[in-house]
């Protein structure tokens, strides 16, 4: 049985508070910087190519130049085996749109980025399969397993996880590699958080590099936190189902933007200087809430996540989190997201959760600024 798209509630929250409330303790991306501070990474051809560049259309499959970086982020794909797209939300939107069919059966891990649930179930049956937030938000394969039906077409995870941070062990991610192998399933993986990780042991191979079937989405906005470039892509081996998405994609963006294309491009060449320091925020913001939750031990239970620069945590005062949630960002100006905002429609999701950021520099000052009003206002 199908649904009609419900409006984004994530988006929406945020279209009330991204751009008002004073501290923003709730942001999914990295810290970002300022295009000159980028353009300060280009070689002398980078920097020509950006400054020259002609403001035309580009190719829908996206410029084969930055399709050859993004392939040397992967251990097999070619530039031929990856597709660009307007963010990751619009790589979302076609993949789920090619790949199924009134007809097809898709489960999808909870909680979620909405778009990973509200596509599929615009489409077909979907069955959601829960991250256990009373065992360390694992995921139990055989629940999955158990989930598949002759018809089920695809299987869609995200790891690390938005909103909780977890990541799966590589053995649960081999397992589901091969249910998806032996079913012949498409297997969508969410990795935008990659190369963010509490401990480089933790991470885990990219789908596309490891099945036939994988397909990989990855964008600019997160681990490198340069979302307003707007570029995403994906990586898939399969020629054909990239042909399909480009045709698709037609009827959407038709290509990226030209400059952002080459700032991506020398933003990739240059990763391992902008990943370091962004991992190097995320380290002292954890640092900063391990001392700070460890104040409020009554109010939150706090557990550092296991990669990329969001966590999922239970808020246990008597007000509840959403009038916590409403009355924090109005009167002290921080900014989280409740339980509500992650709302699934597959699985009930924990209802006394914040969604909080830590992979921008400006956290301290929401630190102290929700400090002094818990002092204030909390007993």
């Amino acid at each position: 049985m199908t649904m009609p798209m419900r409006d984004f509630a994530l988006e929406t929250y945020m279209s009330e508070w991204e751009f008002t409330a004073r501290h923003h303790m709730t942001a999914s991306d990295a810290e970002t910087i300022r295009l000159p501070e980028l353009l300060a990474y280009a070689s002398d051809a980078d920097r020509a190519d950006f400054e020259n560049l002609s403001l035309g259309y580009t190719e829908t499959f996206g410029a084969p130049a930055l399709r050859q970086e993004i392939a040397g982020t992967y251990e097999t794909i070619g530039p031929d085996e990856v597709m660009c797209f307007a963010g990751a939300e619009e790589a979302v939107y076609v993949a789920m749109k090619v790949l199924l069919s009134a007809q097809d059966h898709a489960i999808v891990i909870t909680p979620n980025y909405q778009a990973a649930e509200t596509i599929p179930l615009s489409i077909c049956a979907v069955t959601g399969v829960a991250l256990d937030i009373d065992n360390g938000w694992n995921l139990d394969v055989g629940q999955i397993e158990a989930a598949i039906r002759p018809n089920t077409r695809l299987i869609s995870i995200n790891f690390p996880n938005n909103p909780t941070g977890r990541i799966i062990p590589r053995g649960d991610l081999e397992a589901i590699v091969a249910l998806c192998r032996k079913q012949g399933i498409w297997l969508f993986s969410d990795e935008v958080y990659r190369l963010i990780e509490r401990d480089p042991e933790m991470r885990l191979p990219q789908v596309a590099d490891v099945y036939e079937r994988g397909l990989s989405l990855n964008v600019m906005s997160k681990a490198y936190g340069l979302p307003g470039l707007r570029i995403g892509w994906l990586a898939c081996r399969n020629r054909d189902m990239l042909v399909r998405f480009e045709r698709y994609k037609h009827f959407l963006s038709i290509c990226n933007s030209g400059p952002s294309e080459v700032l991506a491009r020398i933003a990739l060449k240059n990763r391992e200087p902008i990943l370091a320091r962004n991992r190097g925020i995320v380290r002292a913001n954890i640092a900063a809430f391990d001392a700070f939750f460890a104040e409020f031990p009554h109010l939150f239970d706090w557990r550092e996540p296991d990669g990329g620069c969001v966590a999922f945590i239970r808020y246990k005062g008597a007000d509840g989190v959403e009038a916590f949630a409403r009355r924090v960002v109005r009167e002290a100006g921080v900014l989280f997201l409740p339980s509500s905002v992650y709302r699934s429609d597959l699985n009930p999701v924990p209802a006394d959760c914040l969604r909080v950021g830590f992979g921008r520099r400006a956290v301290p000052d929401g630190i102290a600024a929700l400090r002094n009003w818990l002092t204030r206002n909390v007993p």
